[in-house]
Parts: C-alpha cells; structure tokens; sequence
C-alpha cells in the first residue's frame, strides 16, 4: 500500500453508550451543535472526548466547557468594545512562568498534533489561557502564537481574532511556532512545605537550594511561618526539590 502508517480512529457512541442509528433514535444532529454553538465548538469538542482511536459517548453536557474555553480565548484577544483586549502590548513584561509555560504548550501541541492526541493538546491549551488569564499584562505575540496553536482546532475563531489582532494575512500560512528549549528549563521548584507530617502550604526555590535556603524562605513568609509560630522546633527534613518537613511540638 503507498501509506506508511495506518490508524483506524475510534466511534462516536450515543448518549446511552451504543452506536448511534436512527432506530435506537440516540443520533445526534450536528446542524443543531452548529447552530447553538458554532462549528468550532463542534470541531473541538469531538477532539476533547478522549483518544482519537477510543469508542466515546456522547455528552451534551460536556460540550459547555469547550465553549466557554472558547469565550475565554475571545475574551483574551479582544475587550468589550471589539477592538485589542487592552492588556495586549507589543514588549510588555510578562511573569516568566507564563513565557515558560507558552513555550511548554508550543511543544506539547506540536508533538501531540503529530500523534493525533488532540485531547491532551486542548487540554494544555486550555492551562495556557487559564494562565494568560490571570496574567496582568501580555505580549501581543504570545496571543498571537496561542491563537496559532488553537488554529488546526477552531480555525474560524482563529482566523478572526488573528486578523482584529493585526495579524498579517492568513493565520494558517504563518510558520508554525518552535518551542525555544532555552525557556523550557525550569530556573525554579516548588517546595511542599509540610508541619509533622502535614500539608500546610507551598512555596518557590531556585534550582539547587539547599536546606538551609528553604527553611529560611518559609521563615520569611508570614503565611508559613504562622504554622511555627510559639512552637519548638526539633527537626527538619528536607528532601530537595520536593519537600522540607518541619518536625515540631
């Protein structure tokens, strides 16, 4: 045969689990998604079922989330009144987690394009633009290179949203974005912080902090410190990178 790979991609099942036919009346008319939520919405939900080669039922409820992901990715592009989200600048600083989360989701959706995993692709999208979110300013290309990325999946919203952000010619004849490896590297890590054994909070260490650098980051925060306070320490146990446990009584 001239192909080089086969996959045989899996089922859309009905509501009640079996395969959708017009006698068992659980066929689900696309025209109706269509005109209720937008074809992209339609699109990108029966990617976000699950596995590609997976038999999935049909859950109307389900398709919500994609939707408002959507909005959200609308809402980020673009303020109340149609024009630029004003937020959006062409060289703002951006908190340096996000640039290595977007470069993190370049890779990802690349990679996961080229294994038809779209499920985990809009899965990380969706963490991205939850980030981008929260982010008090953005830089027009990191908006930019989501909508990119979004574009194989929700190709109208994409193709709008490129052109209102100033985006020259089609989105889909612009270079595919290249994850920078450099910004993959992690310069922080996350620290459990646990008090005899229990979770009381976390916080952020350069790489290759020792004991005593974490312990004096937690002493520093009013948050964490609270849970020593009028107590006697007796021990702690740091497992670097991944926990410093305060021993107490």
């Amino acid at each position: 045969e001239p192909f080089r790979k086969l996959f045989h991609q899996g089922i859309i099942l009905g509501e009640d689990g079996e395969k959708m036919s017009k006698s068992r009346g659980n066929v689900v008319n696309p025209d109706a998604i269509i005109a209720s939520h937008g074809t992209d919405t339609l699109r990108l939900y029966l990617m976000f079922l699950g596995p590609l080669e997976a038999m999935k039922p049909w859950n109307p409820r389900g398709i919500e989330g994609v939707h408002r992901f959507l909005h959200r990715v609308w809402r980020l592009a673009l303020g109340a009144d149609g024009e630029g989200n004003p937020k959006i600048k062409p060289d703002t600083q951006e908190p340096a987690t996000l640039e290595k989360l977007l470069h993190e989701t370049i890779k990802k959706v690349s990679e996961d394009i080229e294994t038809l995993r779209f499920n985990t692709a809009i899965s990380q999208m969706m963490v991205l633009s939850n980030a981008m979110q929260d982010a008090p300013q953005l830089r027009t290309s990191t908006v930019r290179t989501l909508l990119q990325l979004l574009a194989p999946f929700a190709p109208h919203l994409a193709e709008e949203l490129w052109a209102r952000l100033g985006g020259q010619g089609s989105i889909g004849a612009v270079p595919w974005p290249v994850a920078d490896t450099a910004k993959l590297v992690s310069t922080e890590l996350k620290i459990i912080m646990q008090v005899n054994g229990k979770h009381r909070g976390e916080f952020f260490v350069p790489v290759g902090t020792l004991q005593d650098g974490a312990f004096q980051t937690v002493q520093e925060d009013p948050k964490l410190s609270s849970h020593l306070a009028n107590k006697t320490i007796k021990r702690v146990i740091y497992v670097p990178g991944k926990i410093l446990n305060i021993v107490v009584e």
